[in-house]
């Protein structure tokens, strides 16, 4: 594969469409984590912080289905702008979060901030091999599955940092400023974001085109194995309940630390994608090497749930996050190349939608049982879940053939 640089340097739409994903989820985090230890101090409990997560990923969960039909059927560019300015009005709100009474208007704003991501992100998965080769694919899509991760650790860090010096409304302008930063770089791009369509081919309705990417699915074993590999991910994510509780009452390491674990978190994000590049052009390698980092990620937070000091909890967030990126980079890769344009927008919005269900249910489960429970044990329980997830998906595909990777298709292939 091509190097990450040159990738970049030669795919001046990409590029563009890579930047805006950059400041767009550095804004992201950047409001969540101020976001999160706001309503801590408001409420005195951690659940408000888990029902923003819960909220981030739940309302995203519930829109992706249809999302994904939208993405298939309307100019992808288009979509990617409006997500962005709905954005800025959905975190706008957030400045009214100044008393216990109005606490509640944080996960209602970041609610409805994940539905625009929610139409945001099977558009902007869809588009991406339509704005680079074939042979660039795979280091493109490494790349843009490592802007999350990067971004986390920039918006993460900084803003556990910012919010302890200047208050957490700051932040939140800061996101909206990004958030427009990140739709302008949206509206340079001129490649086009999907392949024409059939002359005088009527769109299927959207309950008929949800039922044919769902028959897609269910026929194809490969494809159905590749959609619910983020699920074993998803399901640790509880994990994410337990942050604020960990950082503040077992490590004592307050809001810079919440910070600090969630940069590790995009850490391990940033560097899986890239680093486990190679095994996404051995197609021999693509499904041991999913249910690899699925244990990797539920064996990494089983040691945090032990770990006696910040600083290896650190670590082992990161290598648990080290799996998780490489998880749904590998995955996303793959989907990419099997799948048709036609139907590339709604399979991957089914991708996501199973994992972000995942997350929700996973993450209120463990805001339920945080003020009860220590949050070591919360930890403990969503790492083994995971790792139970990753042996039971091994045993159900270890007799299917190798995945198709770059360098098997042919033109025409994929469909």
């Amino acid at each position: 594969m091509p190097p990450a640089l040159t990738v970049l340097t030669r795919n001046p739409d990409f590029r563009r469409l890579f930047l805006a994903e950059l400041v767009m989820f550095g804004g992201d985090w950047f409001a969540l984590i101020p976001l999160m230890t706001l309503l801590q101090e408001l409420t005195g409990s951690g659940l408000p912080s888990a029902l923003a997560l819960v909220a981030d990923t739940a309302v995203n969960a519930l829109m992706l289905p249809f999302a994904g039909v939208v993405a298939d059927r309307v100019n992808r560019r288009a979509i990617l702008i409006a997500a962005n300015l709905a954005a800025i009005g959905a975190i706008s709100l957030l400045f009214l979060v100044r008393t216990p009474d109005v606490a509640w208007l944080g996960p209602v704003a970041i609610g409805l901030a994940a539905t625009a991501k929610a139409f945001y992100t099977p558009a902007a998965g869809a588009a991406l091999p339509n704005l680079v080769s074939r042979e660039d694919l795979g280091t493109a899509n490494a790349l843009a599955g490592s802007a999350w991760g990067t971004m986390l650790v920039v918006g993460a860090s900084a803003g556990g940092v910012v919010s302890a010096r200047v208050g957490p409304y700051t932040c939140f302008l800061i996101t909206v400023v990004s958030l427009a930063v990140a739709a302008v770089l949206v509206w340079r791009v001129r490649r086009p974001m999907q392949q024409p369509r059939e002359a005088g081919a009527e769109p299927p309705r959207p309950w008929h085109a949800l039922r044919e990417a769902v028959r897609y699915i269910v026929h194809r074993p490969q494809v159905a194995s590749l959609v619910t590999v983020k699920s074993a991910v998803g399901i640790g994510n509880g994990v994410l309940g337990a942050f604020p509780l960990l950082a503040t009452t077992v490590f004592g390491v307050g809001s810079m630390g919440l910070g600090a674990l969630f940069a590790a978190r995009g850490l391990g994000a940033l560097l899986g994608p890239l680093m486990l590049r190679r095994a996404l052009s051995r197609r021999r390698w693509l499904l041991p090497g999913l249910a690899i980092s699925m244990a990797a990620y539920g064996l990494a937070y089983v040691g945090v749930a032990v770990a006696p000091w910040f600083w290896l909890a650190f670590v082992l967030v990161a290598l648990a996050h080290f799996g998780g990126g490489g998880n749904w980079a590998m995955s996303n890769y793959a989907l990419q190349l099997v799948v048709p344009d036609a139907l590339r927008g709604r399979v991957m919005a089914a991708d996501m939608t199973l994992a972000t269900l995942a997350i929700s249910v996973s993450v209120l489960v463990a805001g339920l049982f945080v003020d009860s429970v220590s949050p070591r044990v919360v930890v403990a329980a969503c790492g083994a879940a995971t790792l139970l997830y990753a042996v039971v998906w091994r045993v159900m595909t270890r007799r299917l053939s190798p995945v198709p990777v770059e360098g098997d298709l042919v033109p025409g292939a994929a469909g």
